[in-house]
């Protein structure tokens, strides 16, 4: 692991929210890798503010690999009603920004669908849920609710 990597993984524990949101973002391209993984699962649970769960769920969202969401189902699974609407506004935020993130969260959610972890598997079918919602928003219909 690199130097960089590792201040990164420092950094998501400082007590300044600031610090912890720009960890997120700046790990978010390595959510396949265990040790950022579990920093980042840490984040999108985060107990002392939602903007960190908010823009973390964002930033892995935009990132899109099938490990970025897998660690969104993961921290659906674990989340309190307040942090889900959190993770779910984050994801709605990269799915608006364009089609194409849109896309290759459905197409990560898809291959999650077959994931060993049935917590998995029912996340991803609500995040899978959240690409429809705003395809329709795209479109000019659909509602943006977070689905029950």
């Amino acid at each position: 692991m690199s130097g960089g990597l590792e201040a990164v993984l420092a950094e998501a524990s400082s007590p300044l929210w600031t610090q912890r949101v720009r960890a997120g973002r700046e790990l978010a391209p390595y959510a396949d890798v265990p040790e950022a993984g579990d920093v980042l699962l840490g984040l999108l649970l985060d107990v002392e503010d939602t903007a960190v769960t908010r823009q973390t769920a964002e930033a892995l969202a935009r990132a899109g690999t099938a490990a970025a969401v897998r660690l969104i189902a993961l921290a659906l699974a674990e989340a309190d009603d307040n942090q889900a609407d959190w993770l779910h506004t984050g994801v709605h935020d990269a799915l608006l920004g364009s089609d194409g993130v849109r896309d290759v969260v459905a197409a990560a959610c898809g291959e999650l669908a077959r994931d060993q972890d049935e917590a998995v598997r029912r996340g991803a079918a609500e995040i899978s849920a959240w690409t429809e919602d705003t395809r329709g928003a795209a479109l000019g219909h659909g509602d943006l609710t977070r689905p029950s």
